[in-house]
């Protein structure tokens, strides 16, 4: 490490690290692309030579903050970071107070059922809950979409300031950025809060409807969505109002736990 003053009004001491610097240039492209880099192209990505990634990319490997693809030598993230995030004391009451609700809210309706959160203007699944029905859709923890391409993303922008909304997509791409702007995402926005949850086709899954409700902070403003896939079978009828009554109570019992 290599210690130096570098500032305007020369009352603060910056401090160089660059090994560290090199890491979370690797962890942050990962996570920007969102798909496997081989060594040569994470180093031609961040125009550094291949001996200084390969040195970075093996100590992460052996702290568990990469993964190797099977077959291939391409890198991905692990889970390390995400569980990092679950272990944050914000992380930690969200999910000691929201998990048990959406545990009796699976055991009461069967159906299984998602906790999402934003994280860099992602949808974050931070924890699932099974249900008892014998056929049922689930996505595992740490599965996450852009903002504006979910329907758990877009409830939690609904229920945000307009400041708010901004800074948790400061890490959006250019184009999703530019849509908040939108005429029609803003009515989007309203007709999301005039109801207050949003039932709508699932982004990812054909037959699957997505019902999802706020779980509101003190703050006023959404922490998280819990989120139902309910699964459109033939010869079952699914009572989705009672689904999102259940699920907007569960919710609101939440909130009101996060405001103690």
């Amino acid at each position: 490490m290599t210690d130096h003053i570098d500032t305007d009004s020369g009352d603060r001491i910056s401090y160089a690290a660059p090994a560290l610097e090199k890491g979370l240039d690797i962890l942050e492209l990962l996570a920007e692309v969102g798909e496997p880099l081989s060594t040569r192209a994470i180093a031609e990505r961040l125009q550094r030579s291949k001996g200084e990634i390969f040195r970075m990319v093996f100590v992460l490997q052996q702290r568990g903050y990469l993964v190797r693809e099977p077959g291939t030598d391409r890198l991905a993230l692990s889970r390390r970071l995400f569980d990092l995030g679950i272990r944050t004391p914000g992380g930690r009451q969200l999910t000691s107070i929201v998990l048990p609700l959406m545990q009796r809210f699976s055991e009461e309706s069967g159906q299984a059922a998602h906790l999402v959160v934003l994280s860099r203007a992602q949808t974050v699944i931070l924890a699932a809950t099974s249900g008892h029905l014998d056929a049922s859709v689930m996505v595992r923890p740490g599965y996450g979409r852009p903002a504006l391409a979910a329907n758990s993303g877009l409830l939690i922008l609904a229920f945000q300031s307009e400041a708010r909304r901004r800074s948790l997509m400061r890490d959006a791409s250019p184009e999703d950025q530019r849509r908040l702007d939108d005429p029609e995402l803003a009515a989007v926005f309203a007709a999301i809060r005039a109801q207050g949850h949003r039932a709508a086709p699932s982004r990812d899954i054909m037959a699957v409807t997505d019902i999802a409700c706020p779980v509101i902070g003190p703050s006023g403003h959404a922490e998280a969505a819990m989120l139902v896939p309910s699964l459109q079978r033939h010869g079952v009828e699914t009572d989705e109002e009672a689904i999102l009554l259940g699920l907007k109570a569960i919710c609101q019992e939440a909130g009101a736990q996060l405001s103690l």
